[in-house]
């Protein structure tokens, strides 16, 4: 229930320095809502702390969106775990500053995550990460096709 709550503060009431009012698109948060980085979980999956008023944070997962990388928890073959690995250590290189700023956040199919992009310096997560051949645009890469 306490997570149910949190998780429709995040969406109802960001603000972040500089903003008047947050922009709405339906139920998406378009954003931007200032972060800073707790812990990569994944490629697709970081932990953050999520400015949602003056002097108040949210803790949340925030997936990564648009995209699918390799899986570091039950992979479906050694080729997906070392993907995996090395997309986390480009998210943790990536992210190394510390702060983001989340856009488009919607709810997530699991609770207690939003799905969102994630910028930092002006670039955009997802799309790095495609860049490097670390994950794919849509859903569900085939890491293990042709092993």
């Amino acid at each position: 229930m306490r997570h149910t709550f949190l998780l429709g503060a995040i969406l109802t009431v960001f603000l972040t320095a500089g903003m008047t009012a947050p922009v709405w698109a339906g139920s998406v948060l378009q954003g931007p809502v200032k972060a800073s980085v707790e812990r990569v979980i994944d490629g697709d999956t970081v932990k953050m702390r999520a400015q949602i008023w003056i002097d108040q944070e949210l803790l949340i997962s925030v997936r990564v969106a648009g995209i699918d990388a390799p899986k570091l928890f039950r992979p479906k073959c050694a080729a997906e775990k070392q993907r995996a690995r090395e997309a986390k250590l480009f998210v943790e290189e990536f992210l190394s500053s510390g702060e983001a700023m989340l856009r488009d956040v919607a709810y997530g199919k699991y609770a207690g995550r939003v799905v969102a992009r994630i910028e930092t310096a002006g670039s955009d997560l997802g799309e790095a990460l495609v860049a490097e051949g670390l994950a794919i645009n849509g859903a569900r890469g085939a890491w293990c096709a042709g092993v």
